[in-house]
């Protein structure tokens, strides 16, 4: 199986350093870094890396924003990485379309494994990374015609049980599994929930999800 490449986008070199050689360590490939958003942005449109690895509070243009183009423009999945303290920056970033969410204290193996399902196109769903910032959904205001509520009405019966598995951290290799289906079923299933939602990724579908009705819950890939 070929390794994804990764961007790395974080303003301190040492944390750079330390992070290409966790990856490279284990086979994954870092094709470049950035240091400041915009430099982000425009390294992930002359590379088209699987990944980037994406911090949050960088000096210039953060991570949040770049997070949005990068996603928009269908240049690479967004990995982000991040701190306890930085709710309303990590809410951003799922609006922004990231597929995952790592503590910046993350160990090697976890890391990797978060590249890798990231790259597969699976969400990474780290509760203890996203709880808060998923509750503050159900305090934002919503257009009554566009509800997360009005999308759910829509999902077939198969795709609710799609979206109980994205919210309970289900891969797609696992949901396959638990549905009895293909992953090229599954992956259309997901795609279908994203589209019906209005949700520019997993994160972002759980995190309307549980604006909606307050019954989702995130919880770790494992």
């Amino acid at each position: 199986m070929t390794e994804p490449t990764v961007l790395l986008a974080d303003d301190h070199g040492a944390i750079r350093s330390g992070l290409r050689i966790m990856l490279e360590a284990h086979g994954i490939v870092v094709v470049g870094e950035a240091a400041d958003g915009d430099v982000a942005v425009r390294n992930a449109v002359a590379l088209r890396p699987d990944v980037v690895l994406m911090d949050l509070r960088m000096p210039g243009r953060d991570g949040v924003s770049a997070t949005q183009e990068i996603v928009e423009r269908g240049l690479s999945d967004v990995l982000v990485l991040t701190s306890f303290d930085e709710d309303e920056l990590v809410f951003g970033a799922i609006r922004a379309g990231a597929a995952g969410f790592l503590l910046k204290t993350a160990d090697a193996a976890t890391l990797v494994q978060a590249v890798r399902a990231v790259a597969a196109g699976d969400g990474v769903l780290d509760a203890k990374v996203t709880r808060r910032a998923l509750a503050a959904v159900q305090n934002v205001p919503r257009d009554p015609v566009s509800t997360p509520a009005a999308g759910r009405a829509e999902l077939t019966a198969r795709e609710h049980e799609v979206l109980d598995g994205i919210s309970r951290g289900l891969s797609n290799r696992q949901l396959a599994e638990h549905l009895g289906v293909s992953l090229p079923t599954v992956k259309t299933h997901v795609s279908s929930v994203l589209a019906k939602l209005g949700a520019r990724s997993r994160s972002h579908a759980v995190a309307l999800a549980r604006g909606s009705d307050g019954a989702a819950t995130a919880t770790p890939n494992r």
